[in-house]
């Protein structure tokens, strides 16, 4: 971020964000693999792995990693 936009909130540039996001995208992709061929077990792994993105990201923010970060 440059200097002239000091009061800019950030729109969640930060690695909790980035974290959550990859995540909650690939637990997307697969349990949409996993649906499409019939595997409701790995689909319900899926599902898992988006709430485990979840707290991933909530973690991290907790952290120090996310929007609210010390500069």
């Amino acid at each position: 971020m440059s200097e002239e936009h000091a009061n800019e909130p950030g729109h969640g540039d930060s690695v909790a964000a980035w974290t959550a996001v990859i995540v909650i995208m690939v637990a997307f992709a697969t349990g949409t693999l996993a649906m499409w061929f019939g595997r409701m077990d790995y689909v319900l792994a899926s599902a898992g792995l988006v709430l485990v993105g979840l707290v991933a990201g909530l973690v991290l923010s907790k952290l120090g990693f996310g929007v609210k970060r010390s500069k």
